[in-house]
């Protein structure tokens, strides 16, 4: 089944799709490894780990597409990708769309940001018209054609321009014929429960870490009429404190040994990273 139906079918199933935040394909493996129906390739993790840099438009178009390729050689679970704003004018959407189509991704997110765009939990956003809008997300939906993509449009008019202009904009958008609308920004229950309430359809929500909206479980917010759940950067965050901690103590110490207990070991990380297929390979054909 194409990832695309499978997202579909789980959606239309009633299922809470918890997608946490993949930074790169071995965190996806491990996503799907720990038994989560999808995973969500977000941007902000994709520039920390290409670049290094902040999520402030730096990555690329082809960049952000080959991200989603590798992920997709790795992982069988749906794969919902950060498409930014679509990287340009109609053709660098139509573009982006039919790239997003063969590196095998599920969903794709587009966003209502000016260039250059940045990350949605950061102050300085801006907008463009709504009505420019629509004409964009009407340009990728005929771009898909009868391909197999989900089309989430994104609004980042919550932290730019208050809670009423991103319910206006994420029904504007829902009756233009997306798949799925995604209030971004998002930083307490009470912005929640708002969406929740205004916003009609299939809808996204992402919970970032560090605010009090991760007091909110996936029932919960299953139960409040949200379908998808992105945890956006909780494993980025979880890996980067850990090789933090270990290079503090590999600092101080000379050596990592107290930090043993808390890394995987050389055999756990080879069955993570299916080492033993290749074996199995060059027992067969080497």
């Amino acid at each position: 089944m194409h990832p695309a139906d499978s997202l579909k079918n789980l959606i239309s199933g009633g299922e809470i799709v918890m997608a946490p935040g993949a930074p790169d394909p071995l965190t996806a493996r491990l996503v799907e490894q720990a038994g989560f129906p999808a995973v969500y390739m977000t941007g902000f993790g994709a520039t920390a780990s290409h670049l290094g840099l902040p999520d402030l438009g730096l990555m690329s178009q082809t960049e952000m597409t080959t991200q989603a390729r590798n992920m997709a050689r790795v992982v069988t679970i749906p794969i919902i990708a950060d498409a930014d704003t679509g990287y340009g004018g109609p053709g660098n959407i139509q573009r982006t769309v039919q790239e997003y189509m063969q590196a095998g991704v599920a969903a794709i997110h587009l966003e209502d940001q000016q260039q250059p765009k940045r990350c949605g939990q950061l102050a300085g956003i801006r907008l463009i018209p709504a009505e420019e809008n629509v004409r964009r997300l009407k340009c990728a939906i005929e771009a898909r054609g009868t391909g197999k993509l989900q089309v989430i449009a994104r609004t980042d008019a919550l932290p730019a321009s208050g809670a009423e202009e991103a319910i206006r904009r994420a029904n504007i958008y829902r009756d233009a014929g997306v798949d799925l609308v995604f209030v971004d920004g998002i930083k307490t229950i009470r912005d929640i429960e708002t969406v929740a309430r205004h916003v009609e359809g299939p809808k996204v929500v992402s919970i970032v870490d560090g605010n009090e909206t991760t007091d909110l479980t996936a029932a919960q917010l299953g139960e409040m009429g949200f379908q998808v759940i992105f945890y956006a950067v909780s494993t980025l965050f979880s890996a980067v404190r850990a090789v933090q901690d270990t290079l503090s103590v590999l600092r101080r110490d000379g050596t990592p040994k107290a930090r043993q207990s808390a890394m995987v070991t050389y055999q756990e990380y080879s069955q993570s990273v299916g080492l033993n297929d290749f074996q199995s390979l060059d027992d067969r054909f080497g």
